[in-house]
């Protein structure tokens, strides 16, 4: 904390997210229902994609938009995964680990979403 954020690769939550989307891609490469899988890797790229895109729009109120948008795709990252531990697609276990990091970078987003609503107005 304290360092300078002059990137959009600075941010722990883009960090994260990218961290959670390649998690999600190598788990579920090999998933033969192909329509489920490009889903759930797609919503899972759309996280730290949309930190990333609104980190370098010109406003600050674009840039919370697009946190908006990344919070949204991890909650149907969430609502996938969920259907995939019922689905018998991954371990309950492997999978609340995920919806744990899930939780975690969702309170990210809330935290810094709040910081730029009242200190970059």
């Amino acid at each position: 904390m304290g360092e300078r954020i002059e990137k959009f690769e600075d941010l722990m939550v883009w960090q994260e997210s990218m961290t959670l989307a390649t998690s999600v891609y190598e788990l579920f490469t090999s998933c033969k229902d192909f329509g489920f899988r490009d889903q759930i890797q797609r919503a899972t790229g759309s996280v730290p994609s949309n930190i990333a895109e609104g980190f370098d729009r010109q406003t600050n109120k674009e840039f919370i938009k697009f946190l908006y948008i990344s919070k949204g795709s991890l909650a149907e990252v969430s609502t996938q995964l969920y259907l995939s531990i019922k689905l018998n697609y991954i371990e309950k276990e492997e999978g609340n680990l995920l919806l744990e990091n899930t939780r975690k970078i969702s309170s990210m987003l809330f935290k810094l979403i709040e910081t730029r609503k009242t200190k970059f107005k």
